[in-house]
């Protein structure tokens, strides 16, 4: 079963450029293997928010949480 792809341009400011470079660079990754893996990840949060769940983060040392909003 082949999978299909579509092309797409993406139109980034200079600072959302450099960025995506920085990230690329610390995860090893390309700057498609990126994106693709911010839409997943998003897809999991909103799927998780529309079910009602909260999304948070926990400091490992004072457990002290912050919650992700998200618009």
């Amino acid at each position: 079963m082949a999978i299909s792809k579509k092309a797409m341009t993406l139109n980034l400011t200079d600072q959302e450029m450099a960025v995506l470079e920085k990230m690329c660079d610390k995860k090893e990754l390309s700057k498609t293997a990126l994106i693709r893996q911010a839409l997943r990840l998003y897809q999991l949060v909103d799927t998780r928010m529309e079910r009602g769940e909260k999304l948070f983060f926990e400091h490992e040392q004072t457990k002290e949480k912050s919650d992700l909003v998200l618009l």
